[in-house]
């Protein structure tokens, strides 16, 4: 049986004896019938861990229990964004056929590329409709578009959508039928489109694919912005990932969202990078957006602070994170007028309880 993924410490300090392979079977049989009690969360990490033990009653007790989990429970977990890729992985196999599951799991935006094609190349047409949705990954994972394409219960108005929004932004697989019909539908017959910068070409060109190189003179620079420009969508996609901190300070200011979200997603990015995006007054609302639901990210005080400032910022989002900040800086936000006033105001208000002595009792 392969090893886990996965380590105990995932888990909260009291439960990974329940999933330790040292620990007594017992303890281990509990958890994999579910008889633990924990988050949903939790629940779905340590049943995913289970099935790799090395007991075959245990590892199949814990299987069982995954495949029974009530709609209540997959709700919660399976929406979560800190769960691991492995294991909406694994839910994503033992919930086939059940479409509110696969749904979450397709939403999940730390969900695998990998996973969604298996998904979508089996999937209702209603999971086809969902994964069609999500352009970004249509166009960051040529396995999910061609999947989606080829799965033979997708509707034909999904499948044709789909192909002419991934031919209109760029993308050529002769070998997929579906994108060779749009690209008759759209260009004509015969008609050649022209070429444009390939991500490849920009990296192997520029050298801003290792993440070491130093920035690029300006000249240089220049001539760099004027390929990304030329690019074509999917490209874009192809060097947000490809590329580096160069080439993703462009990415992340295109005028396209597709383009800035497939740059703060990727996983190369770092957090001054994110720092910068959260500073700026001109970045997309969605990048905002899924910058201040990222946990990981909102950890670090700087961030909280500049979302604090940015008045692109929800307000609502932004009034969750002034309550975490200190009071020098709520001083200051409370006299600042280029932030929201209803931050201003709601950091006077905070200021004066906490400044405000407790009467004595």
């Amino acid at each position: 049986m392969p090893d886990c993924p996965l380590t105990p410490d995932v888990l909260p300090p009291n439960l990974r004896k329940h999933v330790d392979p040292a620990s007594p079977p017992v303890l281990r049989s509990m958890a994999a019938r579910g008889t633990v009690p924990m988050s949903p969360s939790t629940l779905t990490t340590a049943l995913f861990m289970l099935t790799f033990d090395a007991e075959a009653e245990i590892a199949a007790a814990a299987r069982a229990s995954a495949a029974s989990l009530p709609v209540t429970v997959l709700s919660a977990a399976l929406r979560d964004d800190d769960l691991s890729p492995h294991t909406l992985d694994f839910f994503g196999q033992i919930c086939a056929g059940r479409d509110e599951a696969l749904e979450w799991i397709c939403l999940n935006t730390t969900t695998a590329d990998e996973t969604v094609a298996r998904i979508a190349a089996a999937g209702s047409a209603r999971i086809c409709e969902l994964v069609s949705q999500n352009q970004l990954r249509v166009l960051r994972s040529e396995a999910v578009l061609r999947a989606l394409l080829d799965n033979p219960s997708a509707p034909r108005s999904t499948v044709d959508m789909t192909a002419d929004f991934a031919v209109r932004s760029g993308v050529r697989l002769d070998d997929v039928p579906a994108l060779v019909e749009a690209r008759r539908r759209i260009f004509g017959e015969g008609r050649e489109v022209e070429q444009t910068p390939t991500a490849e070409a920009v990296v192997q060109e520029f050298a801003v694919g290792d993440e070491g190189a130093g920035p690029i003179e300006q000249t240089r620079r220049l001539t760099l912005a004027q390929q990304v420009v030329q690019m074509s969508v999917a490209q874009k996609v192809k060097l947000a990932l490809l590329g580096n901190k160069e080439a993703r300070g462009l990415l992340l200011r295109d005028s396209n969202t597709v383009v800035a979200m497939a740059a703060i997603q990727s996983p190369r990015i770092t957090e001054p990078e994110v720092l910068t995006v959260a500073n700026s007054r001109t970045a997309p609302d969605d990048v905002l957006r899924y910058i201040c639901r990222n946990r990981e990210w909102i950890k670090a005080y700087p961030l909280k602070l500049a979302l604090v400032k940015n008045p692109k910022v929800p307000l609502p989002t932004a009034m969750k994170f002034l309550t975490f900040l200190h009071d020098a800086d709520i001083r200051a936000l409370s006299f600042n007028r280029n932030v929201p006033s209803g931050v201003q105001k709601q950091a006077r208000t905070i200021l004066s309880k906490r400044t405000t002595p407790k009467r004595p009792e």
